[in-house]
C-alpha cells in the first residue's frame, strides 16, 4: 500500500480546505516554503562551516625539502 497514493492527497488536500477554508491554503504553503527553504539554507551552512573546517583541519602533504646532490 502506497503511502501517497492519489487518493492518500485528495483525501488530506479535501481535509485542508474543509479546516482552513480556500483563502487561507495558499497562505499557508507560502509559509510552509519558506519555512523549508530557511531549513535548507541553515542546513547547507553547516554543511559548508564542517567542510570548511575539515579543510583547514587536514594536514598538508609533506613536501620534499632534502637536498639531492
Amino acid at each position: 500500500m502506497d503511502l501517497f497514493a492519489p487518493q492518500h492527497l485528495i483525501l488530506i488536500l479535501l481535509i485542508l480546505v474543509l479546516m482552513f477554508g480556500g483563502k487561507k491554503i495558499p497562505e499557508l504553503m507560502r509559509g510552509l516554503g519558506k519555512g523549508i527553504r530557511e531549513f535548507n539554507d541553515a542546513k547547507n551552512d553547516i554543511k559548508k562551516g564542517i567542510e570548511d573546517h575539515v579543510n583547514d583541519t587536514t594536514p598538508n602533504k609533506p613536501t620534499n625539502t632534502t637536498d639531492s646532490k
